[in-house]
């Protein structure tokens, strides 16, 4: 099967490809920008698979993956991200995207869900469509603000403090400044610790 993973983040796309690539019968390639992929696929022989991150560069949310679904003739392309809400995963289903597929999917689960989606079904993970929002009634939440909030999902996501800003369009010193003060709040000496204890407390 040939699967195009498209994803700004190194080592969670690197960690893709290696859990793909180990499980046998996939043949990957990478792109790190949406126009990158873009070209791989009007120009390379036909990906039975695209995994689009929903917020690397040149990703315009929903419309860019109609954009992708319909390139070279109609796409199979689905939606990886971190981010992006109950909601965008509806509506990403209901244009007939392959699927959508939470970053935090344990990898056996993700492997299957790939070459389901790559088989020609539709996928999505049953307890991220139906569950309700967790952060809210989360006690580690509860001493956080929205905004230190989205700043730890950054953390626990590997991202550095420019990627972070980027993402919540606020300046690096900002994102900076929230940084020491969810430390402070949740007991954490530095980023992995912060991450290990969002991911401990079930925060995403």
């Amino acid at each position: 099967m040939r699967i195009l993973i498209a994803d700004d983040h190194d080592l969670l796309r690197d960690t893709l490809v290696m859990y793909l690539e180990g499980s046998g019968d996939f043949q990957i390639r990478t792109a790190s920008t949406y126009a990158q992929a873009r070209d791989m696929i009007s120009t390379e022989e036909r990906f039975d698979l695209v995994l689009l991150d929903f917020n690397m560069p040149g990703m315009q949310g929903i419309a860019t993956l109609r954009e992708a679904m319909a390139l070279d003739g109609g796409q199979r392309v689905a939606l990886i991200s971190g981010e992006a809400s109950r909601e965008i995963a509806e509506e990403a289903l209901e244009i007939g995207a392959a699927g959508f597929v939470p970053k935090t999917l344990p990898a056996k689960s993700l492997v299957n869900a790939v070459r389901f989606m790559a088989m020609g079904e539709q996928y999505a993970p049953i307890d991220f469509m139906t569950a309700a929002h967790q952060v809210e009634s989360n006690p580690l939440a509860d001493k956080l603000s929205q905004r230190e909030l989205q700043v730890l999902k950054g953390l626990t996501e590997g991202k550095s403090n420019k990627e972070i800003a980027r993402d919540l369009d606020l300046q690096e010193p900002t994102v900076k400044l929230h940084v020491k003060t969810l430390y402070r709040k949740v007991g954490a000496a530095n980023r992995t610790q912060a991450a290990l204890i969002a991911r401990e407390a079930g925060l995403f």
